[in-house]
């Protein structure tokens, strides 16, 4: 591994305050798509999370970074534009150092370490500090998750499915192969609408919540719970459309629940443990089972055999408890893929 220097920029002041780095990643894609909302996906952020982003750095700063113009979307403020400008001009100038500036790190960590790139969920989150193993832990989306296994990019992989789902919403079953892979069972769970306390708005589906024109907040594209929003609104014959927030994103469940919390959203989508964590309401719409995938080789190794060991252990039952909403009933098993294709998981 190297160490390579990088651009970070500063208030000149008594106490210097860093920039978000974000910030400037997203001011560049700002300029080249000329609107928020296509500007955000680029840059890895929620809408939500781009507008508090942008204001924050602005109020830092005491200068606007943006200016928005009904029907003409958005423009960078001139100090954006100037700060944009500096960056690149810096980046050049070091770009020729670089590599003389370089450090090699002789890493100590051991090598043994599995990367887990999965699907958010706060029982996997909780397990992975807490059980001292060697896994390096990611979120991304269910389906992009399984990708990252499929391409070399991880050696675990989480995602989620509910039992005897339509064999469309398992893209899973195209990237998995049936000899070179195993699934370990982690736990089932429970999804369902996140509400205020008490669900003083009396809802009991995600038709409700569109018929009644209530603020929804959703989870992003590719995500095993934006997945299961549509299969629920297909059933019900609602259009994405119709659902008030459909395209405003969340990333993880604990954000879902922290927007619900804040008063910003009536409603979203999520595990029953996030609504706990939050002190709010919550309406089940599902069971379903959280599954790592991995090569059978992997989970043959000294680092694979520790984790299914610690899936095993009254220590994990233990963690899953102090959680609502979770069953590790068979945690540690290893099945054959074609488990999902049965309705007997």
């Amino acid at each position: 591994m190297r160490l390579v220097p990088d651009i970070a920029w500063i208030t000149a002041e008594r106490e210097p305050r860093r920039l978000d780095p974000r910030l400037l990643i997203l001011l560049r894609e700002i300029r080249s798509r000329s609107t928020l909302r296509a500007a955000v996906a680029g840059a890895g952020l929620s809408y939500r999370g781009a507008w508090d982003l942008l204001g924050s750095q602005a109020r830092a700063l005491g200068a606007p970074l943006v200016v928005l113009q009904r029907g003409k979307g958005a423009r960078l403020a001139p100090l954006a534009e100037e700060l944009l400008a500096a960056d690149e001009r810096a980046r050049k100038m070091l770009q020729a150092s670089r590599e003389e500036l370089a450090v090699r790190v002789q890493s100590a960590r051991r090598t043994a370490s599995l990367r887990c790139v999965a699907s958010h969920d706060l029982l996997l989150a909780e397990f992975t500090k807490t059980a001292g193993l060697p896994l390096e832990l990611s979120f991304r989306g269910s389906l992009d998750s399984v990708a990252a296994l499929a391409h070399g990019e991880a050696d675990l992989a989480g995602f989620h499915l509910s039992p005897g789902a339509p064999a469309g919403a398992m893209p899973y079953l195209r990237l998995l192969k049936a000899r070179r892979d195993r699934l370990v069972r982690f736990a089932a769970r429970e999804q369902g609408l996140i509400v205020a306390a008490g669900n003083p708005k009396k809802v009991h589906s995600l038709a409700q919540v569109a018929g009644r024109h209530l603020r929804f907040v959703n989870r992003q594209r590719g995500s095993g719970t934006r997945a299961l929003v549509d299969e629920l609104l297909r059933k019900a014959s609602v259009a994405p459309a119709e659902l008030r927030g459909y395209a405003d994103e969340e990333f993880t469940h604990a954000a879902v629940a922290a927007t619900v919390a804040a008063g910003r959203a009536d409603s979203g989508v999520g595990v029953r443990a996030a609504a706990t964590r939050f002190g709010l309401g919550f309406v089940p719409l599902k069971r379903e089972h959280y599954w790592l995938a991995a090569h059978e080789r992997t989970l043959a190794s000294p680092a694979g055999e520790r984790i299914l060991a610690a899936l095993r252990t009254p220590s994990f039952e233990r963690t899953a408890a102090r959680l609502t909403g979770y069953d590790v009933a068979g945690a540690g098993e290893v099945v054959a893929l074609s488990v999902l294709r049965s309705d007997r998981t």
